[in-house]
């Protein structure tokens, strides 16, 4: 009579020993894995401050006979990861209307993203991208732009304070769209 071999086929208890180890395994590693990923999306979910008044100037600072002044915007910037304190994020044109009355322009043309400067001699302002022309109000004089150049919201606050809530808006569009 010959001897059967002995099976080396693996025993339903090692099955179950070797699945709950994996198992237990794979439940441990992926709370690190979770976490991570977790932390990493974190700033993409966090919706973006902005829109929030910064202090600009007093004003007293600014001319009587309603000649605007270009002013640096500067305020807090953050990214998704990132925040830089008293970071340069933009430059408006402020001019006096009346007693107590500002007015605020970007100093974006709304044609396609370039700096506007003011020319005194003129009295308008002047893209020197597209030779487009705008008045003092920022009006369209002459030129491509599809809309006049975008008016910002001013207060004027207790003691003079002047307080601009800039934002940047797209260009080339007939509509003033905030970039988000």
């Amino acid at each position: 009579m010959s001897e059967q071999p002995q099976c080396e086929c693996p025993q339903r208890r090692d099955f179950l020993k070797e699945f709950s180890c994996v198992a237990v395994g794979a439940s441990i590693g992926l709370v690190p894995v979770a976490a991570g990923v977790y932390s990493a999306m974190d700033p993409l979910r966090r919706k973006a401050s902005g829109g929030e008044p910064v202090r600009v100037t007093t004003i007293e600072a600014l001319p009587a006979d309603g000649v605007p002044m270009k002013f640096a915007i500067i305020a807090d910037k953050t990214d998704a990861w990132n925040k830089y304190p008293a970071t340069p994020i933009g430059a408006i044109y402020l001019r006096k209307i009346s007693e107590g009355k500002v007015m605020a322009l970007s100093s974006v043309c709304p044609h396609a993203g370039c700096f506007v400067d003011y020319r005194k001699d003129a009295k308008d302002f002047f893209c020197p991208c597209h030779n487009s022309n705008f008045s003092s109000d920022g009006a369209i004089k002459s030129g491509v732009s599809p809309r006049a150049m975008d008016a910002l919201d001013v207060e004027v606050r207790a003691g003079g304070e002047v307080w601009v809530k800039f934002q940047n808006f797209k260009a080339g569009h007939p509509q003033k769209l905030p970039v988000s």
